[in-house]
Order: structure tokens, then C-alpha cells, then sequence
């Protein structure tokens, strides 16, 4: 079963132009599915309508992950396993594993993080990336409209994007 997703793209050429476009777009009952910008647009998120992202939460948990799996092997290998006594410090030094367990901690962030970024995004070996227009990396702003995802017709949301400033619409398949 080979299905296409229907997409009408939006180019605009200033920041503020799509800022605004993205808030009529929306008021004249488009759902936009997503803005590709060259840079961050300050309020771009709440005007689409993303909700706020959970991935401090994740950073918290996989960073709290790396401080317990560092605690563990510490108190396993310097308490359990092989006991020694270095400088007649007791077998459980806390202040002497700070240093181990803030590069455990760390580690298990990055890696984490990487690995969640990659997934959240669909980054994977051999997947190919939607792209929509090269010129989102240079110095455009695309509003991509899943035409599968709306009830107007693709001519009522062409006159709404040509409206709110749009220099030229394209229709993309993939």
C-alpha cells in the first residue's frame, strides 16, 4: 500500500510577515503542520500551537539515571567487591565519589539526549528527510499545510496563504 501525504507550502520572506501569517492562517481554520524557519522566531511555538516541550523532564530522568547507575558501581566496586582503604578514609567516601558520579550523571545526559532528539525527529540511518524547500536553510520561512489534515479545498487555502503575504505556494508530494 503506497500512500502520498499531500502538502500545499507557503514561502514568505520576513520573519514578522510569517508571524503573522501563522495567527490568520489559523484564525480562517487551517491547521498548519509545521513552520520551517533559517532561525528561531521568538513566539513562532505558541503561535502554531505546540504545547511545551517535556524534554527537561527527560534530561532530569536520564541524568538521574547516570547518578544512580554511578553511585551503584562505585559503592559495588569500592564497598563490595574490592574494599580498600585509601588514606584510612572509611569503604563509603561520598565526598570522593562526587567527581565520578557528576561525569556519570553527564554521560547518561548527553547520551540521552542525543538518542531522544534522534527518535523524537525520526533521525535515523536510511530514513529520508521531508524536505520541503532548500531555501528554509538560507533565508525563507515555509508553512507546510497537510492538505489530508484539512476540510478547504486546496484553491480556498492557496487564496488564505497568498493573503496573509505569501510570495509563492507550492504543492508537494510525498
Amino acid at each position: 500500500m503506497n500512500t502520498t501525504e499531500k502538502y500545499l507550502v507557503g514561502v514568505y520572506d520576513d520573519e514578522d510577515e510569517v508571524l503573522h501569517a501563522v495567527t490568520e492562517v489559523k484564525e480562517s481554520g487551517v491547521k498548519i503542520e509545521e513552520v520551517y524557519t533559517p532561525f528561531p522566531i521568538h513566539g513562532l511555538d505558541k503561535a502554531i500551537g505546540h504545547p511545551r516541550t517535556r524534554i527537561p523532564i527527560a534530561a532530569f530522568m536520564f541524568g538521574l539515571t547516570g547518578l544512580t547507575c554511578a553511585q551503584f558501581l562505585i559503592n559495588y566496586t569500592m564497598v563490595f567487591d574490592w574494599p580498600m582503604i585509601i588514606g584510612g578514609k572509611d569503604f563509603f567516601a561520598l565526598p570522593d565519589w562526587i567527581p565520578v558520579s557528576f561525569e556519570g550523571t553527564v554521560l547518561f545526559t548527553a547520551f540521552g539526549m542525543v538518542i531522544t532528539f534522534c527518535i523524537t525527529n525520526s533521525l535515523w540511518p536510511g530514513k529520508k528527510p521531508k524536505t520541503f524547500d532548500l531555501r528554509s536553510t538560507d533565508d525563507k520561512f515555509i508553512v507546510t499545510i497537510n492538505m489530508d489534515k484539512n476540510k478547504l479545498s486546496e484553491a480556498e487555502i492557496e487564496t488564505i496563504l497568498k493573503k496573509s503575504g505569501a510570495i509563492e505556494v507550492n504543492v508537494k508530494q510525498f
